[in-house]
């Protein structure tokens, strides 16, 4: 038998390893044998994952927690598992699906039961991704057809916009003394002020209630 490995990949660096670091230390696997990359999937040039890959040797093996810390997707995975069990010739061991264990069943059923159940995960796993961003997509679009804003909150106009955009409609005051009299940047004021050209007088002021910055 030869080198035993662990790979743990979280999507974001926010994410905590500690659920695939727990179930790998149980396996006894070295500590400096355990490769860890905390970045998204999206694509694979992930630095830890290759440089074990030039590691490895023929019948090492590598312990991973889930089918999908392979890749991003059911044909990435599938690739994955071609080069590690065809190309550099080592076994997996998928812990959460015991099913996925290269050690047994070396023979050719036990390898064409292994190569079903694998693509059965493959693309439940992809399925499911799907199904997140699909679902969330939706929440999205049944919150704004509720009114829900996203983004940064919304703050109302200074309470003298009104009186202030007539003056300066009016050519009153200037421009820039009419930001400062309502406390705004001058390019927040002339892009607030425009909206209002189309008003005058009494309708200036009652259309500055609605206007957000």
């Amino acid at each position: 038998m030869g080198a035993v490995y662990g790979y743990v990949r979280v999507s974001t660096r926010e994410q905590n390893e500690d659920r695939q670091l727990l179930a790998l230390r149980e396996k006894k696997i070295p500590k400096k044998n355990i490769h860890i990359d905390k970045q998204s999937g999206k694509d694979f040039n992930r630095p830890m994952y290759l440089r074990m890959l030039r590691k490895l040797k023929k019948d090492d093996l590598i312990y991973i927690k889930s089918i999908d810390r392979l890749g991003r997707n059911y044909e990435e995975i599938l690739e994955q598992w071609r080069i590690l069990t065809k190309e550099k010739k080592v076994d997996i061991v998928v812990l959460d699906m015991p099913l996925l264990d290269t050690r047994r069943g070396k023979d050719l059923m036990g390898t064409f039961l292994s190569d079903i159940v694998l693509q059965v995960l493959s693309f439940v796993a992809e399925n499911e991704r799907k199904n997140i961003r699909e679902r969330q997509k939706e929440g999205i679009e049944a919150a704004k057809m509720r009114g829900v804003q996203f983004g940064r909150p919304q703050a109302s106009m200074p309470d003298n916009f009104g009186t202030v955009c007539t003056m300066w409609i009016n050519k009153e005051i200037s421009g820039e003394e009419a930001a400062k009299k309502c406390n705004l940047t001058r390019a927040t004021f002339y892009r607030k002020a425009n909206i209002q050209k189309n008003f005058t007088g009494q309708e200036c002021a009652l259309a500055a209630n609605s206007v957000r910055t």
